[in-house]
């Protein structure tokens, strides 16, 4: 269930969300309320159990979801790219890197407490 609200947002934020609407031929709203349901549903790693810090550290894309941005990849490097597979890659891409950034902060997390040995002395 959702519901419509009105917000007053930056000129950055709407010429940021505008130009990703533009390239995934999506609402420039749908843009918006995709980033504020992100920053909803993924709390701080700095409130998570130990085991869910542990599990963060280990996180990777699915199989499936690596072979198919390799695929992606491979044809986009080639220009053979249609709009649906461009919004793919972009998909994949955003997981991809919000999953790196996740893992890093997940693995800063379980140095600070002990549950980890650092990656470098």
């Amino acid at each position: 269930m959702s519901e419509q609200i009105t917000l007053q947002v930056s000129h950055r934020v709407v010429s940021q969300a505008t130009h990703i609407a533009a390239r995934t031929q999506q609402p420039v709203e749908a843009v918006l309320a995709n980033w504020l349901e992100r920053i909803v549903t993924e709390l701080p790693v700095e409130t998570l159990s130990d085991e869910e810090v542990v599990m963060l550290t280990e996180l990777q894309l699915s199989v499936d979801q690596q072979a198919s941005l390799g695929d992606l990849l491979e044809k986009n490097q080639d220009g053979m790219l249609n709009i649906e597979e461009r919004r793919q890659l972009d998909e994949l891409t955003r997981l991809y890197e919000s999953g790196l950034l996740r893992k890093a902060q997940a693995l800063r997390v379980a140095v600070q407490r002990g549950l980890r040995e650092p990656l470098q002395p």
